[in-house]
């Protein structure tokens, strides 16, 4: 759920046909994706109280990034770098922070993990004969 990167790589290694690695691999991003984003209203609240608490500004260099992207590619592109960039949770945290509603969340999620998951898998079947694999 946590490392969505490491799912192909454990899958193939463990001796999982493609389809079920493929599968376990969605099934551990949307896990994580359905319960972040279902407390993603009261953890944005924490954090931006926190925030204030502390004095922190509100925009830092990698938040102007992140909103950079999303005012560029919106929800599509925050979801399409997710697994590889910013992670499951991370992801999901930064739609909660810019108030994408929940449904937009759960579908560009869902298609992210779909579309990434096929690709890390069918890269790590294609190189498993390296010796890391074995």
């Amino acid at each position: 759920m946590f490392k969505f990167v490491g799912a192909p790589i454990t899958g193939v290694a463990a001796g999982l046909p493609v389809a079920a690695t493929w599968a376990l691999t969605v099934a551990g991003m949307m896990t994580t994706v359905v319960l972040i984003s279902g407390v993603g209203k009261a953890w944005a609240l924490h954090m931006r109280r926190r925030r204030l608490e502390k004095g922190k500004p509100l925009f830092s260099r990698r938040t102007r990034t992140i909103v950079r992207i999303y005012r560029r590619f919106g929800m599509i592109g925050i979801a399409f770098l997710t697994p590889i960039l910013f992670s499951p949770i991370g992801g999901t945290v930064i739609a909660t922070q810019l108030h994408v509603p929940r449904w937009r969340i759960l579908l560009h999620m869902a298609w992210s993990a779909a579309f990434w998951s096929f690709a890390l898998t069918v890269l790590v079947v294609r190189f498993s004969h390296l010796p890391i694999f074995q």
